[in-house]
């Protein structure tokens, strides 16, 4: 019988999210139920309705997780992504791929879940910072564009991050990136380059 480390340690829910995310990689995040997750950690269903209503509610606190870590993780990339602006917009797609290699629980429970970023003013706010970070390296790229002739920051970010969510569905996760004749990062900092030049916001040669 698997040991109650929840209750011995006092780490319940750290422990659930572990075994949370490990099912949701394995099985999706529809694929199992809280019992599941409450045995695989090693406590009683009981005990995680104390903290959970539902599997929803548990899968909303691993979104939740992902977020904080991917705004960290973007703004991280960003600030040490000099020594140009586009350097470090370039930086924050390759972060965005690394985050969905390192963390596919928290990446699949982010996108693939069907939980509304809205479900919580908490998962609001870190979804929004994390887009917040491109649509500031968006700002910054486009800065010398006169403002009539500028894009609006937050379509260019809102661009890219539907970008580098195609390459990370398409080539980045699992048996799929075998297909690709290219590496998933090269796809993007392309993508990226020819999207930027196309809006005239970097030049032929950059």
């Amino acid at each position: 019988m698997p040991k109650k480390r929840g209750y011995h340690h006092g780490n319940l829910r750290a422990a659930l999210m572990d075994a949370a995310l490990t099912l949701i990689e394995e099985k999706g995040p529809n694929g199992f139920t809280l019992s599941e997750a409450a045995k695989n950690a090693g406590v009683t269903p009981a005990a995680v309705y104390r903290h959970y209503q539902g599997r929803e509610d548990l899968i909303a606190e691993a979104a939740l997780q992902g977020f904080e870590m991917f705004a960290d993780l973007l703004e991280y990339a960003y600030e040490t992504g000099q020594p140009s602006d586009l350097a470090s917009f370039e930086a924050t797609g390759r972060a965005y791929l690394a985050f969905a290699r390192r963390h596919p629980g928290h990446y699949v429970a982010m996108f693939e879940s069907g939980i509304s970023i809205n479900s919580t003013p908490e998962l609001a706010r870190a979804s929004k910072r994390a887009l917040g970070v491109l649509e500031r390296a968006a700002e910054k790229l486009t800065a010398h564009i006169p403002a009539e002739k500028r894009p609006p920051a937050s379509m260019v970010a809102a661009h890219i991050w539907a970008m580098s969510h195609g390459v990370v569905e398409l080539f980045a996760r699992g048996a799929p990136g075998t297909k690709s004749p290219y590496p998933p990062e090269d796809l993007l900092e392309s993508g990226i380059g020819i999207y930027l030049r196309g809006l005239g916001l970097i030049t032929a040669d950059s």
